[in-house]
């Protein structure tokens, strides 16, 4: 035991020498090259007074940014991320000043911006040195994460996990953003993916299955349902409210917030995170009492509403400020050439990837990783009970470069090494944890629609109404969460609503969700019928039904309800759509659900529109500027998947016993009365579709709400009679959620099947948005 901790008090001592030896060595070189830098007295000095004072310059830095950085960058929390690490450089060119300052005789000097240079390659420096000396010390990486997650857990009652890792299991959700099943296992296959192939090979390891979205196959809809237990009134990624003149857009944090508000109304529940939860890059909290990078709670204000601790976690260690400031440089650069290699060699479908593109992937792909994957390695350190995170970066390099691109196959490969981290990191912790990895859906590749047709989707519209059409076709703005993450991290307003609105109130508003459109007409109170878009624009259904590039259309009927068209005249009501047969026979089994249950949302489109879908080459056409795309029906895009370790219960004999359980309580009077009263084309439990897998968000929800009823015991809070909303155990409601005021009084529960959802909750009011 001694003879251990005199070994890593020695390796961690040459590590220290061996630092401070290669900085001093990067002071000598870059004084000999820079001309505003110097190490001498004016009349000169021997190579050993030299070295010497390399050396009391190259300690006195790093001893300033052992002690003052951290303190630094808590002062600094209040500065938007993005602007924080830009100020990295400066910052560190200040503590350089300070170092020389510090030498005897005034031997040390720099002009600032010098300083700002030679600061920046010494923290490179000190940290690849640190890296090669600890590439293969685990330990010593895990110390150095530790002492980090020990300063921020400061208070908290101790780790229920215990000595020796005894106790229940804590629960790690991983969401890989736009990950489609087939994807996954392409790559694990491809050997792309290591840590996931590994799982999937270990006979005591993990499972895999898909599961089938609903119609908005993208991640408003599919993370707000798995989070917070509905996705009700939930048509696709931006949508148009009538009674407000609103466009609701899922990656605006007031529109995220009104979105979590009213699934937490119609649920009464906090979510799937209420007890002991972190939230890290997601769009919504779930009930997590530690956030960060929430793009819902960056709409609220006030004390403790914007959380900073996962950007102070990261950039309180210069080295990975550093390190992040340049792979993040790198990865601009990276792109750069990407794009420009697709020119040259003319790769077709292509879209354009200029502007401020290469900096938004950047920050996905870079700065939003490290953060979220430094914060959820902390929450591992804490001992937390259930943390879900978020990583984007595959979902906007596949936007752009296509979900089977060799750019999206790289950067699998650096979220397994994410993955393989954090799972290693898992194996040390005080707690013992379940890793679970997911994603909110795939993406189907395909030409843009504009790109196919030369033309947009409002460009038809506008021609099927009668009205002008630019000559030129104008590029649809592409929904990106990534992009206003990224203004949101600068402090800027998210963009949303104001292109989007009409002309004149007559004119039709259209909006694009992946190869989803919506077309509304605002001065038509309610849903628009059939009937009433006809007498206004007669050619339009006929118009949309029989273009090549659209595979069919969803609009309410005076006569029949809500019907279905398709071209060539094809034409099903809503009750008797089918999967087999008729407009939605390509789209596959589970569509024909997906469609009834969307048409019962209060804010359904007048005209919902899906794009083609071609079985054979799994192709879609986009509304937006997109070569990898989601949000409609087709192809890969709407098969997530779900992977879980083989200790918890199969998400299939969850449902089955859900099911039965709905059985048994529909026979009774008091169920047969909440039976009528239920919504029309809800079905009263999440049915298993007839090929297989988890019908919907919401059943992924009771799915990992159970799992964390196996995992940590008895603590997910059931429903209670009376309450409109849930927060935290013995804390008030959130802000904004009905009923706000008193709090939730919890009551265990025993494992057992989880009952359906009470289908007599109100419908949400949608005029209270803020968006």
């Amino acid at each position: 035991m001694a003879d251990g901790k005199w070994r890593r008090a020695g390796a961690t001592l040459i590590r220290v020498i061996a630092v401070w030896a290669a900085s001093a060595l990067t002071l000598l070189a870059l004084a000999g090259i820079l001309p505003d830098f110097r190490l001498q007295s004016d009349d000169g000095d021997t190579i050993t007074r030299t070295a010497f004072t390399a050396a009391w310059g190259a300690g006195a830095f790093g001893l300033l940014s052992a002690l003052v950085w951290p303190v630094l960058v808590r002062a600094l929390l209040i500065v938007p991320a993005l602007v924080l690490g830009a100020l990295v450089f400066f910052l560190n060119g200040s503590l350089l000043l300070i170092a020389l300052r510090l030498i005897p005789d005034g031997r040390g000097d720099a002009a600032p911006e010098t300083a700002v240079v030679v600061a920046a390659v010494m923290s490179a420096v000190a940290s690849a040195t640190s890296t090669a000396f600890a590439v293969r010390d685990d330990d010593a990486y895990r110390r150095r994460l530790s002492r980090l997650a020990y300063r921020r857990r400061r208070g908290r009652p101790a780790d229920q996990g215990g000595p020796g890792r005894e106790g229940p299991p804590g629960t790690v959700f991983i969401q890989l953003d736009g990950v489609g099943h087939d994807a996954l296992v392409a790559a694990a296959a491809a050997g792309l993916m290591p840590t996931v192939a590994g799982w999937l090979a270990d006979s005591s390891g993990h499972r895999l299955t898909p599961w089938r979205t609903d119609w908005s196959s993208q991640t408003g809809a599919s993370q707000l349902a798995i989070l917070h237990g509905s996705n009700h009134d939930v048509p696709a990624f931006r949508w148009y409210e009538k009674e407000t003149r609103t466009v609701m857009v899922s990656s605006r944090p007031a529109s995220a917030l009104e979105m979590q508000r009213r699934a937490i109304e119609r649920t009464r529940d906090g979510g799937l995170l209420t007890i002991d939860g972190a939230s890290r890059g997601n769009l919504f909290s779930g009930g997590a009492g530690q956030l960060a990078l929430v793009l819902s709670m960056a709409a609220r204000r006030g004390k403790g509403s914007r959380s900073r601790a996962g950007y102070f976690a990261y950039f309180s260690d210069p080295a990975n400020a550093t390190r992040t400031a340049l792979s993040f440089v790198a990865e601009v650069v990276r792109e750069i050439g990407q794009s420009t290699r697709a020119r040259a060699r003319k790769v077709t479908p292509r879209v354009k990837r200029g502007g401020l593109y290469p900096f938004i992937r950047a920050f996905a792909t870079v700065v939003e990783r490290d953060v979220v994957v430094a914060a959820v390695l902390g929450d591992l350190f804490a001992g937390r009970t259930a943390v879900y995170a978020d990583l984007v970066a595959y979902d906007e390099v596949a936007h752009h470069s296509g979900p089977h691109s060799r750019d999206a196959e790289k950067v699998l490969e650096r979220l397994d090494r994410s993955l393989a981290l954090i799972a290693k990191i898992a194996d040390r912790t005080p707690r013992a944890y379940r890793i679970v990895l997911l994603s909110d859906h795939g993406q189907s590749p395909g030409e843009t629609f504009a790109g196919k047709y030369g033309l947009t989707l409002k460009d038809l519209v506008r021609a099927g109404s009668g009205l002008p059409v630019p000559r030129r076709a104008q590029r649809t703005r592409s929904a990106s969460e990534a992009r206003d993450a990224v203004r949101i991290a600068l402090h800027r307003p998210v963009e949303g609503g104001v292109d989007e609105q009409a002309a004149k109130l007559s004119d039709p508003i259209v909006l694009a969700s992946g190869n989803l459109g919506l077309i509304s007409f605002p001065d038509i109170g309610g849903r628009a019928s059939r009937e009433q878009i006809d007498r206004r624009h007669p050619a339009l259904l006929s118009t949309l039904a029989n273009h090549p590039g659209i595979g069919f259309l969803l609009v309410r009927s005076e006569e029949h309800g809500s019907v279905v068209l398709g071209p060539g005249g094809a034409e099903v009501p809503i009750a008797e759509l089918s999967d087999e047969e008729g407009p939605l026979a390509v789209f596959g089994a589970g569509a024909a659900d997906a469609v009834r249950r969307t048409d019962t949302f209060p804010h359904v489109a007048d005209i919902m529109v899906n794009s083609m879908y071609d079985p054979g080459t799994g192709t879609v056409h986009a509304f937006e500027e997109q070569i990898g795309s989601h949000g409609g029906l087709g192809g890969e895009q709407s098969r997530p998947f779900l992977l879980w370790p083989r200790g918890l219960t199969d998400p299939l004999d969850i449902m089955a016993a859900e099911s039965a359980e709905s059985a048994e309580s529909a026979e009774s009077a008091e169920s047969a009365e909440s039976a009528e009263s239920a919504e029309p084309g809800e079905s009263v439990s999440a049915p298993v579709p007839p090929g297989g897998g988890l019908m919907g968000a919401e059943a992924v929800h009771r799915v990992l709400t159970r799992w964390l009823q196996e995992s940590s015991g008895p603590q997910v809070p059931v429903r209670a009679e009376g309450f409109a909303g849930a927060g935290p155990v013995d804390e008030p409601f959130p802000p904004g959620v009905p009923g706000a005021g008193p709090t939730a009084a919890r009551t265990a529960q025993a494992i057992q099947p989880l009952p359906p959802p009470n289908r007599q909750d109100p419908a949400p009011d949608a005029t209270g948005t803020t968006a």
